[in-house]
C-alpha cells in the first residue's frame, strides 16, 4: 500500500498544468504541504512581476495537498481567498501550506506565499474529500 507521500508526490506529477508551469512539490508532511517554481519570463505579467494568477496557482495547489493529506487521500478545493501583499520578484516562489482545522470531509488551511524569502501572498481555503 502507497503511503501518504508516495500518493501525493504521483498526483502531482499527474498534474499536467504543474509540469507545464515548471513547479515542484519540495515536501509534503500531515496536513502541510510546500510547492516551489523556479521563476521564468513566461510567469510575468507587463510590468515584470510574477502574474497573480501564477501566485494564486501555487496557494492553491498547496492548500489543496495539505487538505488532502490532512484528510488521508484525494481532495479538491471548496473555495479559497488569497491576499495578495507585494508584487513577486525574484528567482523563486515557494507556498506553504498548513491544515488549521480538520473534519471527516473538510478541511481549513493556510498558506503563505514568498519570494526569495519575502512575503508576498497569504491564502485561506476549504478543503473537500473527493
Amino acid at each position: 500500500m502507497m503511503n501518504l507521500e508516495e500518493f501525493a508526490r504521483e498526483i502531482f506529477l499527474s498534474q499536467p498544468f504543474s509540469q507545464y508551469l515548471g513547479a515542484e512539490l519540495e515536501s509534503v508532511g500531515d496536513g502541510s504541504a510546500d510547492i516551489s517554481l523556479n521563476i521564468r519570463e513566461l510567469h510575468t505579467q507587463q510590468h515584470g512581476f510574477v502574474h497573480g494568477g501564477v501566485i494564486s496557482y501555487l496557494a492553491d495547489n498547496a492548500l489543496t495537498f495539505a487538505g488532502g493529506l490532512a484528510l488521508g487521500g484525494d481532495a479538491l478545493t471548496s473555495e479559497y481567498k488569497i491576499n495578495f501583499l507585494r508584487p513577486a520578484r525574484g528567482d523563486k516562489l515557494l507556498a506553504h501550506a498548513w491544515t488549521l482545522s480538520r473534519g471527516k470531509r473538510q478541511a481549513v488551511c493556510q498558506c503563505k506565499v514568498v519570494c526569495n524569502e519575502m512575503l508576498v501572498a497569504v491564502a485561506q481555503g476549504t478543503i473537500v474529500a473527493a
